[in-house]
């Protein structure tokens, strides 16, 4: 049973992804939030070779209680997100970058319905191409704290 109740999930059958690097995930035109937690932070300034206050001075801005990545404020793409030739873009903290990241793109807004998962394959070209991923490996990650 998958986290929306008692009933299978509409991906029972599993869904393909492969990341194709394109960087559509971390891009803008609308502001989003990449949730940070103290331990990523501290793992994101380590990777960086600066003091967490310094990272936090730099690249984190509060929103309530909670932290997120800033973005490029004329792009409002995440502000590590690299523009590289000729592969088009990279993520400059990808060893370190955020859970959230990490589970991309079975995130719950994406797996509420079949459409919501077609609509995202339209910013996304890595989705229902790739590997299959089972649904009890979609439901975990969906349980994975993002911050």
């Amino acid at each position: 049973m998958g986290l929306f109740g008692n009933k299978r999930p509409w991906y029972v059958t599993g869904l393909a992804f492969q990341c194709t690097g394109c960087g559509n995930c971390c891009a803008g035109p609308e502001e989003g939030y990449v949730w940070v937690n103290e331990q990523q932070i501290k793992q994101i300034a380590t990777f960086l070779g600066i003091s967490e206050a310094q990272m936090r001075q730099r690249y984190v801005r509060e929103v309530g209680n909670k932290c997120s990545l800033i973005e490029r404020s004329d792009s409002r793409d995440c502000i590590f997100l690299a523009a590289r030739a000729p592969s088009g873009r990279t993520c400059d903290i990808y060893p370190v970058r955020p859970q959230q990241c990490r589970t991309w793109p079975f995130w719950i807004h994406n797996l509420r319905t079949q459409q919501d998962w077609i609509l995202a394959g339209i910013r996304c070209p890595g989705i229902n191409s790739g590997p299959l991923f089972g649904a009890d490996e979609i439901d975990q990650t969906l349980k994975s704290p993002v911050e």
